[in-house]
């Protein structure tokens, strides 16, 4: 990352940690995992976090475009977007800065998890290789969904439109393993590749395979591209 990347990635999480909604969104999301990991640890009497981590994909799918939703769509909003593009700055610099801002303020998101593994800790004794690739899936599909809304934010001036682009991509990849039994065995094996669960699912139980990260990698490149595209036609235009 180059030293303006640096410096435009510092002032988007200054911004962003620096307003209320940023800690509303944080104990928004706290508490909706925590219900739902908690209305069934105890039921099911074992000290693993799976309950959580199978819920992250749904919850990241709403929380993450609602972070991202603002990175380029604000600034086009009260056209300031126009003056950054005046700014010495390449496409590529302005797209990794508000991707590495995105990434950082969407991940901090599982700082107050770790509670959860505390929790599971006291219990008993927790198997630490799904919990630590569990958490590393969560970095990848997060490190995902944030090219998604990066690209839908570059795309309009209007965060609420923003952020349902990149709900409806997101929750499709997510929910797309959900309808499987619907098509037939062929089609099934290409739509499998597409589901951002099934990969995450196979990360998270510690089992670390290439096809897995080469989805994430591929999903996060081609919408970061498409993003930086995006970014150059708003320069040309």
């Amino acid at each position: 990352m180059t030293k303006s990347a640096k410096v435009m990635a510092k002032r988007e999480l200054c911004a962003f940690f620096s307003s209320p909604i940023a800690y509303i969104t944080l104990c928004l999301f706290l508490i909706c995992s925590g219900l739902l990991f908690f209305s069934t640890f105890f039921l099911a009497n074992r000290a693993e976090l799976r309950n959580f981590f199978s819920i992250l994909p749904v919850l990241l799918s709403f929380f993450v475009p609602a972070i991202t939703m603002r990175l380029f769509a604000e600034e086009k909003r009260i056209g300031s977007f126009e003056t950054l593009l005046t700014l010495p700055v390449t496409p590529l610099e302005i797209v990794t800065a508000k991707f590495a801002a995105g990434f950082l303020s969407s991940a901090s998101l599982f700082v107050p998890t770790l509670f959860y593994v505390v929790t599971a800790a006291s219990f008993g004794k927790i198997d630490a290789g799904p919990v630590i690739g569990g958490y590393l899936g969560a970095l990848f599909l997060t490190a995902a969904f944030t090219s998604i809304g990066l690209f839908a934010s570059s795309l309009t001036k209007n965060q609420i439109i923003a952020f349902f682009i990149a709900f409806a991509v997101c929750a499709l990849l997510s929910f797309v393993s959900a309808f499987l039994v619907l098509f037939p065995s062929p089609v099934v094996s290409v739509l499998s590749f597409f589901s951002a669960t099934a990969h995450f699912d196979s990360i998270s139980r510690g089992i670390i395979d290439t096809r897995d990260l080469l989805y994430f990698l591929s999903v996060t490149a081609v919408f970061f591209g498409l993003t930086v595209k995006s970014i150059q036609n708003g320069m040309r235009g």
